[in-house]
């Protein structure tokens, strides 16, 4: 069973998506990568929920998909007040327990840092791709992603997905990674008070990220 809607979380809009039942099962709470949303995940949640008999919860956060537009540029820590502030309250408007944290890229370092800092239970943890410091490869492939937005069809394809809010998601997104402020992100003193089992997904090719963040 599907079911979407919006929920108005710290004075925004969110698009979310319900999938699977609703039988004691523990919760999948999807958190997108850094360009996701909603309807990137395509139906991934719905055959994840299906094969392991959880229920799924996939959200937008603000900026991207059909979610409310992002007022300014994004803060270096905008991955903490995503885990810190407005998850914990999107958790706690749905009554959610039990709960795997299934996070790409942005939202696996988002989950890290929710876990990590003890915002709430979690029972486990998927992350794929997760950032826990910048890499100065990420650096590259993002300079080169925002120049191919800049000269390809690219922010005609991301609009598939995020409407409106395409221009204004992928500059803040890439503005903030290429600030030289930056570099000095990490978030590795939020490792050590996991204490739930934790699968770590890391591609040998993938351009954002290597087995050092592993």
């Amino acid at each position: 069973m599907t079911s979407a809607g919006t929920v108005r979380i710290q004075g925004a809009a969110l698009e979310y998506r319900w999938v699977g039942q609703a039988n004691g099962t523990p919760t999948i709470l999807f958190l997108h990568e850094g360009l996701g949303s909603v309807s990137m995940w395509r139906d991934f949640p719905e055959r994840l929920a299906a094969e392991t008999g959880c229920r799924g919860f996939v959200y937008s956060r603000r900026g991207y998909g059909a979610s409310s537009a992002i007022d300014g540029p994004r803060p270096v820590r905008f991955m903490h007040d995503e885990a810190l502030e407005v998850l914990p309250a999107l958790i706690a408007h749905f009554g959610m327990k039990d709960l795997i944290l299934f996070g790409h890229s942005d939202g696996a370092s988002i989950a890290i840092i929710y876990t990590g800092a003890r915002m709430g239970s979690v029972r486990s943890l998927v992350l794929e791709a997760p950032h826990v410091f910048v890499e100065p490869v990420c650096i590259e492939s993002i300079a080169m992603t925002h120049r191919t937005y800049e000269t390809t069809n690219l922010g005609e394809r991301l609009a598939r997905y995020h409407g409106a809010n395409t221009d204004s998601m992928f500059r803040t997104w890439t503005d903030v990674w290429l600030r030289p402020e930056f570099r000095d992100w990490n978030i590795e003193e939020y490792l050590r008070p996991i204490e739930v089992p934790a699968l770590v997904i890391q591609g040998e090719d993938d351009e954002y990220g290597t087995f050092e963040q592993v």
